[in-house]
């Protein structure tokens, strides 16, 4: 059984956090349960029947019914503000899984240019062979998303904060442009997560999420969600149920734990970011810095509007070029080498030779990401340690 859901209507972000949609068996166990099985049982034929035309609730096969998976789904859906959520195995799988129950043949993708490397590809390869064209327009310039509208834009996307640069989109006005063509605006909520940002309350339609960054918090487990209202996330859930990108009943029950912590963790994330930020700002070895939470940033006072918080990632430019990033990463001992983001321990990478590598020059340059560029996503150590860390190549 699962709290009852006026109750939780009332909770805080912090508790629905911690007890949001909780499934509690019969033993009445005080964490959250672990359902590792492929299937259920029936106690008649009569009960199968009803249960796989949706006629009787219950749970049938783990492909798309598991108490561990719906557990995750309702409290990421309370914690958003959206009516239901699905999970899939990653977050890749999340977009993948909007755009093929949502879009057909002849549709076209309204997209922010600076996206994560591996959203492009879906864009702009795989999508595109089936027929269905994506633009791509700078997420900061409204104009653009006005002018770039067609009769048969069907979805507008978008990264706020953007991967790596962490450009702020307006979600609000962006959302009006895409209910005055009769489309639907999709917001990929991966940095900020519902701790620091609900795109839902500001009128977009989803929010997807690559779970495996900060919902789990610690690079444990992949995973990915999509939150809506019903009717929309009903059709997501019949292509998941029809193609499987299901996400792990194992992987779910880490991210419930994960997400215990989120709001303490993305409170410290961002005041680290923000205190390296101010730092690498003086450094005569970085040319800029990108992050929401300096007032040198281009949509500061936008994000200090929609967010409660700048978010754990930082991203820099060093002077001269790819040699000389390339030296910053080599040198560091502290912080972790890896593409990957979201972990209670330090990331740095290099967008250009890494996340960003499979796309063209023209569109990394287009979107920003110049050979000079580093990532930084800022974890719980002490910050002092990080900055020291990153002097060894910025000396």
């Amino acid at each position: 059984m699962a709290s009852d859901n006026t109750e939780q209507a009332c909770w805080h972000p912090e508790t629905l956090a911690i007890r949001g949609g909780r499934e509690i068996s019969e033993y009445r166990e005080h964490s959250q349960s672990l359902h590792l099985t492929s299937s259920f049982t029936y106690d008649s034929a009569e009960q199968a029947a009803a249960m796989f035309l949706g006629e009787l609730d219950g749970y049938t096969y783990s492909r798309f019914t598991n108490p561990t998976v719906a557990a995750f789904q309702q409290r990421l859906a309370l914690m958003e503000g959206g009516e239901r959520a699905i999970a899939t195995a990653t977050g890749m799988a999340a977009i993948q899984a909007i755009m093929m129950s949502l879009l057909k043949a002849g549709d076209h993708i309204l997209s922010s240019q600076s996206l994560f490397g591996s959203t492009t590809n879906l864009f702009a390869g795989l999508l595109a062979k089936f027929g269905v064209e994506t633009t791509f327009v700078d997420a900061t310039n409204l104009q653009a998303w006005r002018d770039a509208a067609r009769p048969n834009t069907r979805l507008l996307f978008l990264e706020t904060p953007s991967n790596p640069l962490t450009e702020i989109a307006d979600i609000a006005a962006i959302a009006q442009i895409a209910h005055q063509r009769d489309a639907l605006l999709v917001v990929d909520n991966s940095f900020c997560s519902p701790a620091l940002q609900q795109p839902l309350k500001l009128g977009a339609d989803l929010v997807m999420h690559s779970a495996t960054k900060y919902l789990d918090g610690h690079g444990r487990v992949m995973g990915g969600a999509v939150v809506g209202s019903d009717a929309l996330i009903e059709q997501i859930y019949l292509h998941v149920r029809t193609a499987g990108p299901t996400l792990a009943p194992f992987n779910a029950w880490t991210l419930l734990s994960g997400m215990e912590t989120l709001h303490l963790r993305m409170e410290k994330h961002s005041a680290s970011a923000l205190e390296l930020a101010r730092w690498l700002e003086t450094q005569p070895a970085v040319e800029r810095v990108f992050y929401p939470g300096l007032a040198s940033h281009p949509q500061h006072e936008l994000a200090l509007r929609q967010q409660s918080g700048g978010g754990a990632v930082v991203s820099f430019v060093v002077k001269g070029g790819r040699e000389e990033a390339w030296r910053v990463v080599d040198r560091v001992q502290l912080i972790s080498r890896t593409a990957n983001l979201g972990d209670v321990k330090s990331t740095i990478t290099h967008p250009a030779s890494t996340t960003h590598a499979r796309i063209t020059p023209e569109a990394r340059a287009k979107a920003g990401i110049v050979e000079g560029l580093l990532r930084v996503a800022v974890g719980l150590e002490h910050v002092e340690d990080l900055k020291r860390d990153l002097a060894r190549g910025l000396d």
